[in-house]
């Protein structure tokens, strides 16, 4: 059977630059942590997961589309633009870039849209059809996760794969019910706020009820608790705004079809990558 592993780079470039001990240099003096720290975890990943078919996603610069509905979305994040180049992330991509051209992996840059809609656009349309894993710390996708989508959170040992079963036991709701679930509860990461009063069991209490964010903002004024009842109606446009953009689809056009992402390990270390594209 196929087992597609989509790999969000931007997260796990961003994970493994910031998450090593120091800054690491190379004979010539030139900066290599991240480039390093992301060729070690992709290739830990890829012996794991034993992927067919292997594709590597990254967020490009350009406006963010979500922003339009909503001008805090994001609004929280680091500004690399007052940053030096070199203590930055994206300083590594053209050697993450190389490092994946040498190991013979395709990827790709967004131009219009964010990775998690390509993400979303490939789980959604090759997730009937074979085994996919998705390498993110990025919770929006627990909504994706169905029997054959699971989502892995690269921890070196610590690793976690999380299936509905995860979802359910985390949350208490249904992996289809996390962009209602994360709509209600907000999000600080992306500076998204929820409604206020309704915390993670609350709003699994209202989906268990009602189904659906939908459901719930219809029937409102019929929750029992008065402080929650209040809360939702006096809140209703900014949840409908908040689902609009957490909720993942398959609109945005995919850079590769999967029969072009097919893919066989050929057992190279990170030390042979960083060799082979000069940074040893």
């Amino acid at each position: 059977m196929n087992r597609f592993l989509i790999v969000d780079g931007s997260n796990l470039l961003f994970q493994m630059f910031f998450g090593m001990p120091a800054r690491i240099v190379n004979k010539q003096g030139k900066a290599i942590q991240g480039t390093l720290g992301f060729v070690g975890a992709l290739l830990k990943i890829i012996r794991r997961v034993e992927p067919t078919h292997i594709v590597v996603l990254f967020d490009g610069e350009h406006e963010n589309i979500r922003s339009k509905l909503n001008a805090d979305y994001k609004a929280n994040r680091v500004d690399y633009s007052q940053t030096s180049e070199e203590e930055t992330p994206f300083s590594q991509l053209p050697d993450v870039y190389a490092a994946l051209a040498y190991l013979d992996i395709k990827f790709a840059e967004t131009e219009t849209c964010e990775t998690d809609d390509w993400v979303a656009g490939y789980a959604l349309t090759y997730g009937q059809e074979t085994e996919i894993i998705i390498s993110s710390f990025d919770s929006d996708f627990f909504q994706l996760i169905t029997n054959k989508v699971s989502v892995l959170r690269y921890r070196g040992d610590n690793t976690v794969i999380c299936t509905p079963d995860y979802v359910k036991n985390r949350f208490n709701i249904e992996p289809q019910q996390y962009a209602d679930f994360k709509s209600l509860v907000g999000d600080t990461s992306d500076n998204i706020k929820g409604a206020d009063k309704v915390g993670p069991k609350t709003a699994a209490c209202l989906l268990n009820e009602f189904g659906t964010l939908d459901n719930i903002l219809v029937n409102a004024e019929i929750i029992e608790k008065p402080s929650i009842r209040d809360s939702i109606i006096r809140n209703t446009e900014r949840l409908r705004t908040n689902y609009k953009i957490i909720k993942l689809n398959n609109t945005a056009q995919l850079p590769f079809a999967l029969n072009n992402l097919a893919y066989i390990f050929k057992g190279a270390t990170t030390i042979d990558v960083l060799d082979g594209i000069g940074l040893s």
